[in-house]
């Protein structure tokens, strides 16, 4: 509650929190809108392997071209302009940089880059939840030893999850189930980046005038994104997916408390404290009444006689037997609310969501029938998509994490609907992220209490 205070003292002290973003597309974009007027954070260095589209992301948010002519990281702190580059590793190591934001969505770059803060001592705010999905647990571990702040990213629906995740726990409840929204069909797992566009109700004459990454777009789609987001909120809170992966139940806001809660108390949840996404459509195409598709939601429980008639006596929407309520919010403003991230990594040394244990993790799931020889082309793409489960029957079942589903020759066939495995593919073992992410396999490996259903506050 007191971040702008603080903010406005590091203002008037002539000490601001000195920003390096990686990555300048959307997200990145949002957040380059908002640092400008925000007091204490100065924005010293844009890193973008194309740097002519980093000016360009600048200048559409509103910066003048005599702020962005720093020639190199001193000039850019000297002067108080921005500096862009294509070197990412030397924006990482330069003095002038505090704490850096990754934006990019490689997970493999994402490794490498939080890797190196922790050489550095930076602070590292991910964006990149792919990497997150990926290798977080490890990644934080090292962050940690480090001595640096390894943060979600506060705007993105993971972070904000997390949020309400740990102010239903410090209140005294046991969180039942949270999430997000999404539009969501069955037949949606098999679409692919020339399918995508219909279903959005994009006309070709709309594709065609506008700036649109069909694969990204699709990996919204095709559930890939809400596997990897719940798989960072599962290993941030400690809440468990389903043996399954996600249902997507069809839910507007005034039947959360109904829809998710225990099965055996008749909701839909395989266990109490699970992670789960609902759909803004019934599974025949009509539209949910009163849909959360942008928002992001927790179930809590009474669990007493007691805070069943505050519930009731102060309007809450229940659960029939009145001993379930949830809470939400509508909206994500994602990279317009990052600053939240930043001022908390700097400020307090907090981060907006981290992982904590693993406990879920995304395996590459084919879309159809694949055979010998193909080229898997990862998320959002034409052959697999991201499925949610547990990380012990990841590791068990020796499954392909999606991460690493990019650019891969398969050596075996794989059926529809079925995960890849590390043996059906060929790769590179001596790449950074797949020796990192084989680490992490391992570490957990020797300790399986880690992956086990962890208790719940009372």
């Amino acid at each position: 509650m007191n971040l702008h205070r603080l903010l406005q003292q590091r203002e008037a002290q002539g000490q601001p929190l000195r920003v390096g973003l990686i990555g300048a597309g959307k997200f990145g974009s949002m957040y380059l809108s908002q640092v400008r007027r925000t007091p204490g954070v100065r924005l010293v260095a844009v890193a973008d392997l194309a740097p002519d589209r980093a000016r360009a992301a600048l200048r559409k948010v509103g910066w003048e071209d005599e702020q962005l002519r720093a020639a190199s990281f001193e000039d850019a702190e000297r002067r108080g302009t921005v500096c862009i580059t294509d070197d990412a590793p030397a924006m990482i190591a330069a003095g002038q940089i505090d704490i850096v934001i990754d934006a990019t969505g490689s997970p493999a770059a994402g490794i490498a880059h939080v890797l190196a803060c922790c050489e550095h001592g930076k602070h590292i705010v991910m964006v990149n939840v792919e990497a997150d999905a990926l290798a977080g647990p490890l990644l934080a571990r090292r962050a940690s030893r480090a001595g640096i702040v390894y943060s979600l990213a506060y705007g993105d629906q993971p972070a904000l999850i997390c949020e309400m995740v740990d102010w239903a726990r410090a209140a005294g409840f046991e969180v039942v189930a949270a999430g997000k929204g999404t539009k969501y069909l069955p037949e949606y797992h098999a679409s692919t980046p020339d399918t995508v566009w219909p279903y959005y109700g994009f006309t070709p004459e709309m594709v065609a005038a506008g700036d649109f990454n069909a694969q990204m777009f699709n990996s919204f789609l095709d559930g890939t994104k809400s596997a990897i987001e719940m798989a960072a909120v599962a290993n941030a809170t400690g809440l468990l997916p389903a043996p399954h992966g996600l249902e997507f139940p069809p839910c507007g806001v005034d039947d959360l408390a109904r829809v998710l809660r225990p099965r055996a108390e008749g909701g839909m949840l395989h266990h109490r404290g699970q992670v789960e996404v609902i759909s803004s459509l019934e599974r025949d195409g009509r539209p949910v009444y009163r849909d959360l598709r942008w928002g992001v939601y927790v179930t809590f429980a009474a669990d007493s006689d007691y805070v069943q008639r505050c519930f009731k006596e102060y309007g809450l929407v229940t659960d029939p037997g009145g001993n379930y309520t949830a809470l939400y919010k509508p909206y994500h403003l994602i990279g317009l609310e990052l600053g939240i991230s930043v001022a908390s990594a700097g400020l307090r040394g907090e981060p907006t969501g981290s992982p904590l244990d693993w406990h879920g993790d995304v395996v590459a799931t084919a879309k159809r029938a694949l055979r010998a020889g193909e080229m898997l082309d990862g998320e959002g793409g034409h052959t697999v998509y991201g499925r949610l489960m547990p990380a012990r029957d990841s590791v068990a079942g020796g499954y392909l994490p999606l991460g690493l589903a990019h650019k891969v020759k398969l050596r075996a066939d794989v059926p529809a609907s079925q995960p890849v495995r590390w043996q059906d593919v060929e790769f590179d073992e001596d790449a950074l992220a797949v020796r990192f992410r084989r680490e992490m396999e391992g570490a957990w490996a020797q300790s399986p209490q880690t992956v086990q259903v962890a208790p719940q506050p009372a």
